[in-house]
C-alpha cells in the first residue's frame, strides 16, 4: 500500500508505506495508542483530498473516473480503520477504549461526509443510470450497482435537514457504541477470586496455573477466574464444585448489567430509539427493515420464519438433552435439578457415557499451532494456495 499522498516523512508507522516482502506487512510491532490520532487526521484529508479532485473532474461521470477513481480515496483510511479495529478488539487497555470513544464519532461523521459530498453521488448515478453500457464487465457493473445502493442506504438522497439529522445519529450511535464495548470490557476484567485450590477440583492443571499467574499479576493469592469466555466455558465444562459453577456463570450474565457504572441498559434504550429514528429517515419501517435489506432473507419476516420453523424443534432437542443430564445429576446427586450454570458439565458427562468421548483427552489437538497449521492445510488443499511464514 502507498504511503498517505499528503503525508511528509514522519515518525508515525501508520504514515509511512509498509515494508517487506508481499506488497509490505503493517507494523504491528510500532503500533501504540498515541499513533492513531495523528494517522486518521492525515488519513480524512487524504480522502477529502481525493474526493474535490473526483467531483471538480470537468469530463462526464464514467466508470473509470467517478466508480474506479472511487476505490482509491479511502485506501488510506481503510486501512487505518482496519488495523484500529484490530487492536481495539484484541487489546484490551483503557488507552484503547478511551481512543475507540473519542474517534469512532469522527469516523461516523467521515462517512456520512462522503456519502453527502456535493456532486459525489450525481456522478455516480450517473453512471449507474448508464448500465450495463457505462461498465467495461460484469464485475465492474455489480460495483456499480452496489456502490449505488449503499449511497442510497445511507441517506445520499435525503434532503439537507434530513442529512444533517442522520448524520448527528450515525455520530452519537458510534460514540454509544464505543461507550457499550468499553462498559462490556470493563466487567470482562473483573474476575472471581478462589482462595483455597479444592475448590478447582476437575479442571485441568493448564487452567489451574493460568488461575494461579492471573492471581499473582494482581497481587493477590490462590486463584483467579476471569470473568472473560475463554476462562468461563472451561470451568462451567469441568469445574465439580457447583457453587463455583453458578458464582461464574453469573457474574458473565451479568455483564454490563449490575446498576453500576458499567450497566449497559440505558445505552441498549438509547440505541434502540435512535436506531428505529434513522430507520425512518432512511424510509424503512423498522432498523430491522434496513438491516436485511442488504441481505439473502431480505426482509423481517423471512428471517422470523426461518427462526420459527427452527425453533420448535431445536427446544425439543435441548429438553431431550437436559433430561439426559438429569438422569446422570440425579444419580450422582440426588435432589438437583439442571441449572444454566449446569449445562457445559453434564453435557461433557453425557458424551463420556453415551459416546465414550473425552474432550479433555481432544484438547491438544485443537492448540493454537495445531488449528493454525490445520487452517492452513484446508486452504492449501481447497483453494491451491501456499503460505510461507513471514517472520
Amino acid at each position: 500500500m502507498p504511503p498517505l499522498t499528503s503525508a511528509p516523512n514522519s515518525s508515525n508507522p501508520l504514515l509511512d508505506p509498509w515494508t517487506g516482502p508481499y506488497g509490505g506487512v503493517p507494523p504491528w510491532d510500532r503500533l501504540t495508542p498515541d499513533v492513531f490520532p495523528e494517522a486518521f487526521t492525515r488519513a480524512l484529508a487524504d480522502e477529502r483530498a481525493h474526493l474535490a479532485r473526483l467531483v471538480s473532474n470537468p469530463a462526464p461521470p464514467t466508470f473509470d473516473n467517478t466508480l474506479a477513481e472511487l476505490q482509491r480515496t479511502n485506501r488510506a483510511k481503510d486501512r487505518l480503520y482496519r488495523m484500529f479495529g484490530v487492536v481495539r478488539l484484541n487489546v484490551s487497555t483503557p488507552a484503547y477504549a478511551a481512543l475507540d470513544r473519542e474517534w469512532q464519532p469522527k469516523l461516523a461523521a467521515s462517512e456520512d461526509e462522503v456519502t453527502f459530498w456535493p456532486g459525489l453521488f450525481e456522478r455516480i448515478d450517473a453512471v449507474y443510470r448508464q448500465l450495463p453500457g457505462s461498465a467495461p464487465d460484469a464485475e465492474a457493473a455489480r460495483l456499480v450497482t452496489r456502490t449505488w445502493e449503499a449511497f442510497v442506504r445511507a441517506g445520499a438522497r435525503l434532503a439537507a435537514p434530513e442529512r444533517t439529522r442522520l448524520s448527528a445519529i450515525n455520530q452519537e450511535l458510534a460514540s454509544l457504541y464505543a461507550d457499550f464495548r468499553a462498559r462490556v470490557m470493563a466487567d470482562e476484567n473483573t474476575w472471581t477470586h478462589v482462595a483455597d485450590a479444592s475448590t478447582l477440583a476437575g479442571l485441568s492443571p493448564s487452567f489451574i496455573a493460568g488461575a494461579a499467574e492471573a492471581a499473582r499479576e494482581r497481587g493477590l493469592d490462590g486463584f483467579v477466574i476471569l470473568n472473560t469466555r475463554s476462562s468461563v466455558d472451561p470451568l462451567l465444562a469441568a469445574a465439580r464444585d457447583r457453587g463455583l459453577r453458578e458464582t461464574v456463570w453469573r457474574r458473565f450474565k451479568a455483564r454490563g448489567d449490575n446498576g453500576d457504572a458499567h450497566d449497559t441498559n440505558t445505552l441498549i434504550t438509547t440505541i434502540v430509539r435512535l436506531r428505529a429514528e434513522r430507520a425512518r429517515l432512511l424510509g424503512y419501517a423498522s432498523h430491522a427493515h434496513l438491516q436485511m435489506a442488504d441481505s439473502m432473507a431480505g426482509d423481517p419476516a423471512r428471517a422470523q420464519a426461518l427462526l420459527d420453523a427452527v425453533w420448535g424443534p431445536a427446544v425439543a432437542r435441548v429438553g431431550s438433552e437436559v433430561a439426559e443430564m438429569q438422569a446422570i445429576a440425579s444419580r450422582e446427586q440426588p435432589g438437583i435439578t439442571i441449572e444454566p450454570w449446569d449445562y457445559l458439565y453434564y453435557a461433557e458427562k453425557v458424551r463420556l457415557e453415551r459416546f465414550n468421548l473425552d474432550t479433555a483427552a481432544l484438547r491438544p489437538y485443537f492448540q493454537l499451532e495445531n488449528m493454525l497449521q490445520a487452517a492452513l492445510w484446508s486452504a492449501a488443499e481447497r483453494y491451491d494456495l501456499r503460505f510461507v511464514e513471514i517472520t
